[in-house]
């Protein structure tokens, strides 16, 4: 049998020169900085993360240091550079994305899981040497997954607080986003921020320990809570922000400058007083949080969207730390009006994709429609409908 052609799409790096696909980056320049910035901070081994420092599931352009690093654009990965090795762990999802994104540079590693970098890193690394990372990248849990993957190994976890990649990328890196941040209109909300507010301080009061203060790093928390939307996230409506509410104050680290008028306006009616909102820079959050914590309290976290760079500043026996905050969990549960919005919205949905499976019963017998063409229609039509504020993810778009 004649032996099947190599697949022109992917990498091939056991070729000498090594075939690329036009697909793929070149990452060499940007790994000679990195690795320069590296021994300038005296690290051995440098972990980037694909999140941002919320843990969103989608992040903005600005906070894609593993795919500008790497190249590669999938949602999961995690990326290890040492002196004179890089490697990509990634799911199964991506595998052929990653071959097709990634230069020889790289080594792609096929499982998503931390113990797996850990002996990658143990193998890397010798004894005495350190592996660094941005603690404002990484969740509590996933600190602890590579404290313990690396403990008694004789090699140290140290958190930096200079991203090395935002080092590197310099002024080419996207810029913050500077959009509008506005208030959700009344008829959408079924509850005010101040009601939210009350509610969680409610919870706060039957606690059993009592916890003094309830910090939000999840960026739907904060929208939520205060009924307000942006958009520096494509498909989420959200806006970078953290939140510190006690049982006395409020305060909200954000960019004010961003908020509308009518927003500024229904945060501080209240002033001063109790659901006073106090705004402070976006960036001041950690001093706040670290003077706040100096005092007799319990902060009350979540370990899924809080990192390891704030809860460090928070002594052990102050804090009361569930999966998810309190916010988190009262989101979840909608009310009548919520309901009934939802219904309203699928409704006007439906009604979408059943114009839309009218046209390709008309389209495609006709050969007039492609993959691409379909998802760009759909959104169309879906833009059509009234309160449409765009699709919550990019169309998946498949036949056959």
């Amino acid at each position: 049998p004649q032996a099947a052609s190599p697949r022109s799409d992917i990498r091939d790096c056991s070729t000498d020169p090594p075939y690329l696909p036009p697909t793929a980056t070149n990452t060499t320049a940007r790994l000679a900085a990195l690795r320069d910035a590296m021994r300038a901070h005296g690290v051995h081994a440098y972990i980037v993360p694909s999140t941002d420092a919320h843990m969103s599931e989608y992040i903005a352009e600005r906070d894609s240091r593993l795919a500008w690093m790497t190249g590669f654009t999938g949602s999961a990965g995690t990326g290890v550079v040492t002196q004179d090795k890089a490697a990509l762990w990634t799911d199964s999802r991506y595998w052929t994305q990653a071959e097709r994104q990634l230069d020889c540079n790289w080594e792609l590693q096929r499982t998503p899981w931390i113990e797996s970098i850990g002996m990658w890193l143990l193998e890397e690394v010798s004894v005495g040497g350190n592996i660094s990372l941005d603690p404002f990248l990484f969740s509590i849990d996933a600190w602890n997954s590579y404290s313990q993957a690396l403990h008694g190994s004789g090699r140290t976890l140290v958190p930096i607080e200079t991203n090395l990649v935002d080092e590197v990328w310099g002024d080419q890196r996207p810029p913050l986003p500077s959009s509008k941040i506005y208030s959700l209109p009344e008829e959408f909300t079924g509850s005010s921020w101040q009601e939210k507010v009350a509610g969680i301080r409610h919870q706060m009061e039957q606690h059993v320990r009592r916890p003094t203060a309830v910090l939000l790093s999840g960026l739907e928390e904060t929208a939520w809570l205060f009924n307000l939307r942006g958009d520096d996230i494509p498909y989420n409506p959200v806006f970078y922000s953290y939140t510190l509410l006690t049982n006395t104050s409020i305060s909200l680290f954000m960019d004010s400058r961003r908020l509308s008028v009518e927003a500024v306006g229904s945060l501080q009616a209240a002033c001063p007083g109790s659901l006073c909102v106090e705004l402070q820079e976006y960036g001041q959050v950690r001093d706040h949080l670290r003077r706040y914590a100096q005092g007799n309290v319990t902060i009350w976290l979540g370990t899924e969207y809080t990192t390891y760079g704030l809860y460090g500043v928070i002594p052990q026996e102050k804090l009361l730390e569930d999966s998810y905050s309190p916010v988190m969990t009262a989101k979840a549960v909608k009310n009548a009006k919520e309901q009934e919005l939802l219904r309203a919205a699928h409704v006007r949905d439906a009604v979408a994709v059943i114009q839309y499976l009218l046209w390709l019963e008309k389209m495609v017998p006709q050969g007039q429609v492609d993959e691409f063409s379909g998802a760009q229609h759909i959104d169309m039509l879906r833009q059509a409908q009234e309160h449409n504020r765009g699709p919550s993810f990019q169309s998946i778009s498949a036949s056959g």
